[in-house]
């Protein structure tokens, strides 16, 4: 995955914010579920800029954008995961008409859901062409990137995405999610150093991850609601 707009970048800041670069459109979604599958619907609207900082600590009061507020909380925010390469850090699974790569990067998101099936059970009995395109729409939809179905070709589905931030909120849970980071946006460690470059990531915005920068759920367990 290359980066489809040079000026795009995600810099995280040491024991700060992320400093987004390069004009990056800014919004927010909720997530809903309808008819037994979640979807993403527009929430409000929040101001764009050609460059701006999201709180990565959770105690901004101005969220999602932040207000320094990581100073006084003492926030560290040590990044501790894996720089292993998604392709050798992920799990597969295999189908008799697909396969399903899963890196376990599980943000709660709940989009592997598909009626009354998940991404696993459909790529299990994925010898019907119906339960392929499920299978492939489960994996595809996971704003973590947790998940991605591979043809029995080796073919890598992927939506198309464009460059793009969403702030997510999850008000079947009474709670706000992370950050999605779409369209092969480069994120730069503290340490200066480049995360591989993925069409589908989900940032920590709560604090509480242990998988720091990625989201890891943990803002269901701590309760964070960012308003």
């Amino acid at each position: 995955m290359s980066d489809k707009n040079g000026k795009c970048k995600v810099k995280i800041l040491p024991g700060g914010p992320y400093l987004v670069m390069g004009g990056v459109p800014l919004s927010e979604k909720r997530i809903v579920c309808k008819r037994r599958i979640y979807k993403m619907e527009p929430g409000r609207e929040l101001p764009q800029s050609e460059s701006y900082a999201l709180c990565r600590c959770g105690k901004s009061k101005n969220a999602p954008f932040c207000d320094g507020s990581h100073q006084a909380a003492g926030f560290s925010g040590e990044e501790t995961a894996s720089r292993e390469e998604y392709l050798n850090r992920a799990e597969l699974i295999e189908g008799p008409g697909i396969d399903l790569l899963d890196d376990g990067r599980c943000a709660l998101a709940r989009f592997c859901h598909r009626k009354d099936s998940d991404a696993w059970e459909l790529t299990e009995c994925s010898d019907t062409q119906e339960n392929r395109a499920e299978a492939i729409l489960a994996a595809s939809e996971c704003p973590a990137g947790r998940l991605t179905a591979r043809g029995k070709d080796g073919t890598l589905y992927e939506p198309d995405y464009e460059p793009s931030i969403e702030i997510i909120q999850d008000p079947d849970r009474s709670v706000s999610a992370g950050i999605s980071i779409k369209g092969g946006i480069p994120i730069e460690s503290a340490d200066s150093t480049t995360y591989e470059v993925r069409n589908r990531v989900m940032l920590c915005r709560c604090g509480g991850s242990r998988n720091k920068p990625f989201c890891d759920a943990s803002h269901i367990a701590i309760e964070y609601l960012d308003k």
